[in-house]
């Protein structure tokens, strides 16, 4: 036990939480922001199953990436005799790496955890030993993962999901067909995430001892058992479910023939009167406006009156009106005032009668201003511009309803899937050093031959949770929401393409990261789908962030390293 350097395990523990907080709040947010942003589990949700799988992650198979963090990138021969230094140096390792990573949480910003705390151990080396003191040919090795992450996860994904939209999704019966491959997807899943555990041979939970064949064995045997379970239970429940859907589905078109049937009435018999907010539409020329109709207008068809539009469908006015779907991406809603006694707030009105709740489509960022339009305009302006819904700046993705509720499970396995991965993979960022400091404290040598202690693993897994819960949902919503639209079944296919990859990664020992493999997952399906449906400036913004952070974190811990160098 070396004496007098006590101070600097006490530091560098403090430190290691701050750093797993910071990775918690910006790094796990790749495990559960597709299934946030898919509308499948809500935030509070999310972090739960988060918070459970991350742990179990980071205590089963974080071991053997933290091995490679705090000995693969160093040449720890280089600071024999010199132990101290070492220790100094995993301390500014630690501050350089927390400090960016907390900044670009505020900011927002989805960055690699592995790149920041790669690039803070080489700063501080550089500063301590040199460039002789850099691992370079594991330092190539990382940095070619980097490049090889993204494009790898990407095209697992793309597989996947290319597969469910051939078999599934472009099916016309796409939700039996799902029921026949559910079994096969919880399998599978279960499989590779069970080979993962028992292949990782953490000797910490005796893994070690077990055989090659004894892997394979607890691996497929455990995921054919669920795949029958799900045979046997959660089909027959699902389909049910499901029928569920198709009748209420069809209570809805029933919905929508009779609302259609009222405006045909409308545009026969009076002039109708339509408000509401704006939306952006770059073809539409005229504002939108309205007027109260007279008051005398007297309907008699009681059908008109207890109609309303379908989920989905919004009714618009003047000149080059059309329909488009209501949750397009709306402006602020503006409240108007009353007229003639009548308050207008979005409705199409007889006789004082709301008949049909409706949005206005202007020119964009125009709000919606009165005027007055004819009924019987309506019906030919919705045939007229039909032609013209695919020029929709935002073009709504959704799965059937059915299909949708089909995969919602998948994709909360999936996510307990990814948050597993991601917890054995990232934990190693925040406790790789803490962990060279404690074993370099308790051994008085670099060589650091023990393993690595369950309870560091534990500790910073803790930390990671308890980010996740205070600042995650600062980063969920650009991985979930802004990068491209993300449904239940392309959900499922981006978790399990993007924790295949970590998982994968996880074993063989590189400590790839999760956020390239995550987004490269995101931006493919998007572009599969639609290349207008990514956010290609937001992944810009994303790419530069990942480029300039190993030279910043190094740059912080290289000036901590020159300071304590200094002081002491």
């Amino acid at each position: 036990m070396l004496e007098g350097v006590l101070w600097a395990v006490i530091i560098g523990f403090i430190i290691a939480f701050i750093l797993a907080f910071a990775v918690g709040a910006n790094d796990v947010a790749n495990s559960v922001g597709t299934s946030v942003g898919a509308k499948v589990l809500t935030l509070r949700q999310a972090c739960i199953l988060a918070s459970v799988f991350e742990l179990l992650g980071a205590i089963l198979i974080g071991a053997k990436v933290s091995d490679t963090i705090r000995k693969g990138i160093v040449d720890v021969n280089v600071y024999n005799g010199t132990e101290e230094l070492l220790m100094f140096g995993n301390v500014a390792a630690l501050s350089g790496s927390g400090i960016w990573l907390l900044v670009a949480t505020f900011f927002r910003v989805p960055v690699s955890t592995t790149h920041s705390i790669v690039g803070a151990t080489i700063g501080f080396t550089l500063v301590a030993a040199g460039a002789n003191g850099v691992n370079w040919s594991k330092v190539g090795l990382i940095i070619g993962s980097w490049v090889i992450s993204p494009l790898m996860s990407g095209l697992i994904t793309s597989v996947f999901f290319k597969f469910v939209e051939f078999f599934i999704l472009k099916k016309e019966n796409a939700a039996e067909r799902g029921l026949k491959f559910l079994p096969g997807f919880y399998a599978f899943t279960f499989i590779i995430n069970l080979f993962s555990i028992f292949f990782s041979k953490t000797p910490l939970l005796g893994f070690d001892k077990i055989p090659l064949y004894g892997v394979f064995i607890l691996s497929f045997g455990g995921g054919l058992i669920m795949g029958l379970l799900v045979w046997l239970l959660v089909v027959p429940w699902m389909r049910r479910k499901i029928q569920e859907i198709q009748e209420e589905s069809k209570a809805d078109m029933s919905s929508q023939s009779m609302w259609r049937q009222s405006i045909e009435y409308l545009s026969k018999s009076f002039p109708i009167t339509i408000i509401g907010k704006s939306v952006k539409y770059d073809h539409v020329e005229d504002k939108a406006c309205c007027e109260i109709v007279d008051e005398k207008t007297d309907s008699k068809d009681e059908n008109l009156k207890n109609a309303s539009p379908p989920n989905g469908v919004v009714t618009i006015a003047p000149e080059n009106a059309v329909i488009v779907p209501a949750d397009a991406n709306m402006n602020a809603e503006k409240s108007f005032p009353e007229a003639n006694g009548h308050v207008c707030n979005g409705d199409i009105v007889s006789n004082g009668e709301v008949i049909s709740n409706g949005d206005v489509v202007s020119k964009e960022d125009i709000d919606a201003q009165y005027g007055t339009l004819l009924a019987k305009d309506v019906k030919g302006k919705l045939e007229d511009h039909e032609d013209q819904m695919s020029h929709v700046h935002i073009e709504e993705v959704k799965d059937k309803p059915e299909v949708g509720k089909l995969f919602q499970f998948l994709q909360v396995l999936t996510a307990g899937f990814g948050a597993f991965a991601h917890g054995g993979n990232d934990v190693s960022n925040a406790i790789g050093p803490v962990v060279a400091l404690w074993l370099i404290y308790q051994e008085g040598s670099v060589a650091q031959k023990s393993a690595t202690p369950l309870w560091i693993l534990a500790y910073g897994g803790a930390g990671m949770v308890l980010g996740l819960w205070i600042w995650g949902r600062r980063v969920i919503k650009t991985i979930g929401e802004d990068l491209t639209a993300i449904t239940p079944s392309s959900g499922f296919t981006i978790e399990i393409g993007a924790a295949t990859t970590v998982l994968i990664a996880s074993n063989i020992g590189i400590p790839i990261s999760t956020t390239h493999c995550k987004v490269g997952s995101i931006v493919f399906v998007g572009w599969l789908r639609s290349k207008a449906s990514v956010d290609w400036k937001l992944f810009r913004n994303i790419v530069f962030a990942w480029i300039i952070t190993l030279p910043v974190a190094g740059g912080i811990s290289a000036g901590v390293m020159a300071l304590l160098r200094l002081a002491l």
